[in-house]
């Protein structure tokens, strides 16, 4: 079963489209899958169907400036100007609604890259409503200068300018994502080395990623990076369990070194957090065709663990 929820985005400007996946079958918990920058919900679909043969029911939305979202909206590429939070905040209402129609079963939270930073938003304010979380291809620190970023866009959305788009500042600050690419034809090469995906992604018609993004929605991003890229982050998030699974050559967790940071910033305040990294991988690990299904088998294994 497939419902389609549409709901008032936080910003109070655009209407968040929505999708809940429903096994045929006793459903163990729900599992909230928030895709990342540039992308939509859709590109997720493999690991969707694993997740509802293990019994999952899965809720995912395409955020505002992205995909459906942005379609029907006609805003590719603008969040609106209600602040940082406003992709964690409708990602609340969606779990409101979803929680209206499947009450009283577990409930879980996925969110890789960009969705990684908004899950850790989410488990920082809202944490206690979760049973468990797994975070994804999280940006560590450093990965992308986010001092640097806010210096140079605050000013122009100060100024009146955050509708407006400069191409040339998103590759300032995502540039640092292609220190270990030989060659770059298509200018995604980071996400993953099969030139499939690499294709696959450049051409998605809901692709966000190569229409411009507004100087408010860029300094909106960085200031999502920045919120959660700190030790006392940690601190605010509850102790349930938590799977941190990143590719240890993506230059979002620079290359390893920043999702094992976060990941003792967790131990270090006493959380329950697995982390695995898969060798020779690069960003969405989730869709390489040889570990996709041992990726999501892991995934699987630990929100199993979680309800028993």
């Amino acid at each position: 079963m497939l419902h389609e929820v549409k709901f008032l985005s936080f910003n109070q400007r655009d209407d968040v489209y929505g999708w809940i996946y429903v096994p045929a079958c006793q459903p163990k918990g729900v599992v909230q899958l928030v895709h990342g920058f540039g992308e939509h919900s859709r590109r997720y679909l493999h690991m969707i169907v694993k997740l509802m043969d293990a019994g999952f029911i899965v809720a995912a939305d395409d955020h505002v400036g992205h995909g459906k979202t942005a379609l029907e909206n006609d805003k590719w590429g603008d969040w609106g100007t209600k602040g940082c939070q406003t992709m964690m905040e409708d990602e609340h209402i969606l779990k409101g609604i979803v929680q209206e129609k499947y009450p009283e079963i577990p409930y879980f939270m996925f969110g890789h890259s960009m969705g990684s930073i908004i899950a850790r938003q989410f488990l920082a304010k809202y944490g206690e409503e979760l049973t468990a979380a797994i975070i994804c291809g999280t940006v560590g620190p450093g990965a992308v200068p986010c001092e640097e970023g806010i210096k140079a866009l605050k000013p122009l959305v100060d100024a009146g300018k955050g509708a407006e788009s400069d191409p040339s500042m998103l590759g300032k600050m995502l540039g640092g994502l292609f220190s270990r690419i030989e060659e770059v034809k298509i200018g995604n090469e980071w996400i993953c080395h099969d030139p499939f995906v690499q294709i696959d992604h450049a051409q998605d018609p809901f692709d966000a990623f190569t229409k411009p993004t507004s100087n408010e929605a860029l300094l909106q991003f960085i200031e999502m990076i920045d919120e959660v890229n700190r030790p006392e982050w940690a601190e605010k998030v509850p102790k349930i369990p938590l799977y941190n699974i990143a590719g240890e050559e993506d230059p979002c967790g620079n290359f390893g070194e920043g999702v094992r940071l976060v990941s003792k910033w967790l131990e270090d305040t006493g959380h329950d957090v697995t982390t695995k990294l898969y060798e020779g991988y690069r960003h969405e690990i989730h869709n390489y065709n040889d570990i996709k299904d041992e990726v999501e088998a892991g995934i699987v294994a630990f929100l199993n663990k979680a309800i028993g």
